[in-house]
């Protein structure tokens, strides 16, 4: 090694232990390493990428707006919150490149984020030292509707995605969220899905191709990359295995019109019955009918001062009305849907309508463009149901709900396309047999500790109070409803354990295989947060 660059490592090394320790003479703290940062990156780029523009020191003026701009649960947003050195925001793919290979150089953690959606905040928070890459420039989409398909960066966002397609084609769509400022990124590497999965799957049963960076800095697409990397990063969560940074993704055909329906019933109005029969009926129906049914306590319409259950049905059918509705009379007649419960549009409008339906009109479609989000306090969990509920544990689950008064569930039906693929065919395994999956769900927007731990406590106990009604050996979960309660990594001696403990949730039997791939992509864990993919054990 020449006397400069062993000169050059032992600084980096030096500075890494005085940053990792809190130690914080002048030299050491952040605009030092941002300094180091900043002369490693110009080495590796070209001086008219004027990469200073990028790169924001905790001193830079932008620096919060920049951090905070794609923060989505402010639980992760307080004043205590460790905040990275440095935040890059990259222009370019060799821009990427470079961010990781100058992160490796100086021993510094990278975390990716691209969209600030993870419900735990595991692309903007760490307990030691660390850097964020953060893909928000990185957002070009390139529809082909000939070929029907579309190239689309890691960094745009799904209301971007579906706006775009919808200005080359009306009668194409995307099988993908129902929220419009999801990041495309971390969407689909953790495997995505929508209303329309039980008609084409997850987003990443449409997936074609890939632009990754690995910890190398090489920048491999599909072919570069093999089978087996390619298949981990469509649902395997792309951050364990290096950075994505675009997508291409099979586009789907959606009709001319689609219809739209929300339907609401209380304890009173016979909910129990209604649930009970859709538990059979929504992952069974005509696979272009998704209904999501919404369960919350509410305050008794009718009975003063005491609370209730109100289940709500959310769907989209992909046909019109009457076709809708011959399939409900027969099907479901609990739930009394009538033509004037629905509601005909485009399929675009209805990405709107699903994401406002409680505001009776539909905005301007470049409403899909905005990346504004209102951000709350949130607490997020999952489950999977492979056998029916009973209407004695309905009864018994809804008085547990009433009783806690503030988490609220959301069934999403499965069956159609998802139970025709493998469970191994993508990482996402939970195909067939699943009837349904359950999002807990707690919002707040008091910044207050005491009511966090009361609102943490109420999701966790009705959680625990399921576990009789769910999937068991494992308790199952879905990846990209991050919830660190299931189990966290240290990353250290011991990462392949504490890694079996909630991958075997995530992935089921696919679990193996990720960790194959993550011991030859990436053996020394440099792609890393609390819940990713372990290398094998040296």
């Amino acid at each position: 090694m020449k006397p400069l660059a062993s000169l050059f490592s032992l600084f980096a090394l030096l500075l890494f232990i005085l940053v990792s320790l809190h130690v914080s003479p002048s030299w050491a703290a952040s605009d030092s390493v941002y300094d180091t940062f900043l002369k490693c990156l110009t080495r590796r780029t070209q001086p008219s990428d004027h990469v200073s523009d990028i790169v924001y020191s905790r001193a830079n003026s932008s620096f919060a707006n920049v951090l905070v701009s794609y923060i989505r649960n402010r639980r992760f947003n307080s004043s205590s919150t460790r905040k990275p050195l440095v935040i890059v925001t990259p222009k370019r793919e060799s821009h990427v490149q470079a961010a990781v290979l100058c992160s490796k150089d100086l021993g510094v953690h990278l975390k990716i984020r691209s969209g600030g959606h993870d419900y735990e905040g595991i692309s903007y928070v760490s307990d030691d030292a660390f850097f964020i890459l953060d893909m928000f420039n990185l957002r070009s989409i390139d529809v082909d509707i000939q070929k029907e398909t579309a190239w689309v960066q890691a960094g745009a966002t799904l209301g971007e995605l579906y706006y775009r397609i919808w200005q080359k084609s009306k009668i194409h769509g995307f099988p993908a969220g129902v929220c419009p400022t999801v990041g495309v990124g971390g969407h689909l590497s953790g495997a995505g899905y929508g209303n329309m999965l039980r008609k084409y799957g997850l987003s990443v049963d449409n997936v074609l191709d890939a632009r990754m960076v690995d910890v190398q800095g090489r920048i491999l697409d599909r072919k570069a990359m093999g089978e087996d990397l390619f298949w981990a990063i469509i649902g395997g969560g792309g951050a364990s295995f290096g950075v994505i940074l675009a997508y291409q993704i099979k586009l789907v055909p959606v009709p001319e019109k689609v219809t739209v329906f929300r339907v609401e019933k209380t304890l009173d109005q016979n909910a129990t019955d209604l649930v009970y029969k859709w538990q059979f009926v929504a992952p069974s129906t005509d696979h272009g009918l998704f209904m999501r049914l919404l369960l919350q306590p509410v305050t008794s319409q009718t009975q003063k001062g005491q609370k209730t259950l109100r289940a709500s049905v959310v769907a989209l059918f992909l046909g019109n009305s009457d076709q809708l509705l011959a399939i409900t009379n027969k099907e479901l007649p609990e739930m009394g849907l009538k033509k004037e419960n629905c509601t005909e549009m485009s399929w675009i409008e209805s990405v709107l309508w699903w994401d406002g339906f409680d505001e009776g009109t539909i905005p301007p479609l470049e409403t899909l463009l905005s990346r504004e989000d209102s951000t709350n306090f949130l607490k997020r969990k999952s489950d999977y149901v492979q056998t029916p509920i009973s209407k004695a544990n309905l009864d018994s689950l809804w008085k547990k709900m009433i009783e806690l008064g503030k988490v609220g569930l959301v069934f999403n039906p499965y069956g159609g396309r998802m139970s025709e693929i493998p469970a191994s065919a993508t990482p996402f395994p939970h195909r067939a047999g699943n009837l349904f999956k359950i999002q807990y769900s707690i919002n707040w927007s008091e910044d207050d500790p005491e009511i966090e731990k009361n609102y943490l406590a109420q999701i966790r106990s009705l959680y625990d109070y399921t576990t009789p009604f769910v999937s068991s050996n494992p308790r199952s979960t879905y990846l990209n409803y991050r919830d660190l309660d299931i189990g966290t990594s240290t990353n250290g001696k011991d990462s392949f354990e504490e890694g079996q403990v909630y991958g075997v949730k995530y992935f089921n039997d696919n679990f193996e295989r990720l960790v194959k791939v993550k011991t030859a992509i990436d053996p020394n864990n440099f792609f890393r947060n609390e819940q990713s993919i372990p290398p094998l054990p040296k």
